[in-house]
């Protein structure tokens, strides 16, 4: 008597089933029901014509600060690069003629295929040169020398606002 059915409310275990799939269907038209009666209220969004916008906090694609007369701000103190979970971050020091204290990155690559966007390279810079505040999400690609970039490429994206006027600060990723 081990293997025979057993009855739960008239049902059979092995025909008990069906009264899961009708409750599934009903949600399924409920739905289906409140969609069509007000569509300005759907969950869903026609994706190429309108997007969603990023939250604030997003964590987007690289980019590297500049001072007031252009340089770069980073220092190559080697800090995101040994922050960097991944070891994705490459960077090759180089001295500036004229001030022979400090030193700016002659190479600062970031290899896109091993980073995992996790902003610990953003957290441990120390003079805040490196950001994830450009609001662009990492594009394909046909070639791994696409995916590195570089410090002129790093260099050339400029930060995202928000149509609110937010930008991300250093404390808010």
């Amino acid at each position: 008597m081990a293997n025979a059915p057993s009855k739960s409310r008239g049902i059979t275990r092995e025909g008990g089933y069906l009264l899961e799939v009708v409750k599934g269907m009903g949600v399924t038209f409920s739905h289906l029901w409140k969609n069509i009666r007000t569509p300005e209220n759907r969950r869903t969004v026609a994706y190429p014509e309108i997007r969603n916008p990023f939250p604030p906090r997003f964590r987007s694609v690289h980019r590297l600060t500049r001072h007031a007369d252009g340089s770069p701000r980073c220092t190559a103190c080697m800090c995101c690069a040994t922050g960097c979970p991944a070891g994705c971050i490459h960077i090759v020091a180089a001295e500036y003629p004229d001030r022979p204290i400090e030193k700016y990155p002659g190479r600062f690559d970031i290899d896109m295929l091993k980073c995992v966007e996790c902003g610990l390279c953003v957290e441990s810079c120390p003079c805040d040169a490196i950001r994830m505040d450009t609001g662009m999400v990492p594009m394909p690609a046909f070639t791994r020398e696409d995916f590195i970039y570089t410090k002129e490429r790093l260099l050339s994206h400029e930060p995202q606002v928000a149509p609110n006027g937010y930008r991300p600060r250093r404390g808010d990723l």
